[in-house]
C-alpha cells in the first residue's frame, strides 16, 4: 500500500503543476502583455482557466494531506526549514484567487480598484510558482541543515541560494509556456492565436535559458545535475522524450492542430519532472552531510499507510469522475455560447 500512496503523491504533484501551473502561467502572460492587448488576453484566459482555477488547488491539498498523514517527518521538516518560502507561496495563492474573483465580481468596478486587483493577480501569479520552484529546488539542493543552530542557517540559507532561485525561475518559465500553449488552443481569433504562439516561442526560449541557469547554479553548490539527468537510462530516456515531444508540439501547431499540441506540452513537462524525480527517488528531501529523508523509510506506521491508501483509492472514485464532469460542463457551456 506504500507504493499506492507514493503514486498518488507523485500524480498529485504532477497534476498540480500541469493544471495549477497553467493557471499561474495565464497570470504571467498577462503580466507581460501590452496594455492594448490585456483585455483580449483576459477574455481568452477566463475561458481557458474557468474549469480549473478553483479545482486545481485540490491536487496541492491532496499532496499536503499525503505528506502530513503518511510522511509526518518529511512534512514537519519541510514546514520547519522551508516555512518562509512556503508561507510566501500560500499567501500568493490566496492573494491571486481573491484578486481574480474581486476584479470580476466587484460591485463597484472603479479604475483604481481594478488596477489594484489586476496588479495583485499578475504579480502573485509570478511569485507563487517562483517560490514553488524554490521549495522544490531546496528539497534537492543539499542545503537544508537539519543540525543548524542559528536562524540564518536553519531558515534562510536552506532555500536562499542560486540553485533554488534558478529552479524557481525555470518553474515560472514552464508555467508561462504551458499557459501559452493552452491559450493557443482556446483562442478563436487568428490575431490572438498568433499572439499566443509568439509568446509560447519566447517562453520556450526563456525556459531553455533558465534550464541552463539551473545547471550552472548546480555546479556552484557541487550538485552534479548533468550526472543526475544523463547518468541513468530512465532519466536520459525522459529527456529525449521531452525533446521529441517539443518538436512534435511545434509541428502540430504549425499544422493548426492546437488541441493536440496541449497533449505534447503536458507530456513534455511530465518528462522533465520524471527525469529529475527518478534520479533522487526515493529521497524526498536531500539535506547536508547526506542526511536524506526517504519516502520508503521516513513514513508513518503500516496501519496508517494502509488506511491512507484505502482512503485515496476510494476518494479517487469520487474525485476523478467529478473532475471529468467539470471539464465536460465548461466545455459544453463554451461550445454552446
Amino acid at each position: 500500500m506504500l507504493t499506492v500512496v507514493i503514486i498518488f503523491l507523485f500524480f498529485a504533484i504532477l497534476l498540480y503543476f500541469l493544471l495549477g501551473g497553467a493557471d499561474f502561467g495565464a497570470g504571467i502572460i498577462e503580466l507581460f502583455t501590452s496594455t492594448d492587448n490585456k483585455h483580449r488576453t483576459r477574455s481568452t484566459m477566463y475561458q481557458a482557466i474557468g474549469p480549473i482555477w478553483e479545482a486545481n488547488h485540490m491536487w496541492l491539498i491532496i499532496a499536503v494531506v499525503i505528506l502530513f498523514v503518511g510522511f509526518p517527518d518529511i512534512y514537519s521538516k519541510m514546514c520547519t526549514y522551508l516555512h518562509i518560502p512556503l508561507l510566501i507561496m500560500l499567501l500568493g495563492i490566496i492573494a491571486r484567487g481573491t484578486a481574480f474573483a474581486f476584479r470580476n465580481y466587484d460591485a463597484i468596478k472603479g479604475e483604481r480598484t481594478q488596477m489594484l486587483y489586476n496588479n495583485i493577480f499578475v504579480y502573485s501569479s509570478f511569485l507563487t510558482p517562483l517560490f514553488l520552484g524554490i521549495i522544490a529546488g531546496s528539497a534537492i539542493s543539499r542545503q537544508i541543515d537539519f543540525e543548524a543552530t542559528d536562524f540564518l542557517s536553519a531558515y534562510i540559507f536552506s532555500w536562499l541560494n542560486w540553485f533554488s532561485v534558478a529552479v524557481g525561475l525555470f518553474t515560472v518559465s514552464l508555467c508561462g509556456f504551458l499557459a501559452a500553449i493552452y491559450l493557443v488552443g482556446e483562442a478563436t481569433d487568428e490575431f490572438d492565436v498568433k499572439r499566443f504562439i509568439k509568446k509560447a516561442k519566447v517562453l520556450n526560449m526563456v525556459a531553455f535559458f533558465c534550464g541552463g541557469l539551473v545547471f550552472l547554479a548546480a555546479e556552484t553548490l557541487n550538485i552534479h545535475m548533468a550526472h543526475w539527468i544523463f547518468g541513468n537510462p530512465v532519466s536520459l530516456t525522459a529527456v529525449i522524450a521531452a525533446f521529441i515531444s517539443l518538436i512534435l508540439l511545434w509541428v502540430t501547431i504549425s499544422r493548426g492542430k492546437k488541441q493536440i499540441a496541449r497533449v505534447f506540452a503536458a507530456f513534455q513537462v511530465s518528462m522533465i519532472l520524471l527525469s529529475v524525480g527518478y534520479t533522487h527517488y526515493p529521497n524526498f528531501i536531500m539535506g547536508k552531510n547526506n542526511k536524506n529523508l526517504s519516502l520508503l523509510t521516513n513514513h508513518a506506521t503500516s496501519k496508517t499507510i494502509d488506511d491512507l491508501g484505502i482512503a485515496l483509492l476510494i476518494g479517487s472514485l469520487f474525485i476523478l469522475p467529478s473532475l471529468f464532469y467539470l471539464f465536460y460542463s465548461f466545455r459544453g457551456k463554451t461550445n454552446h455560447e
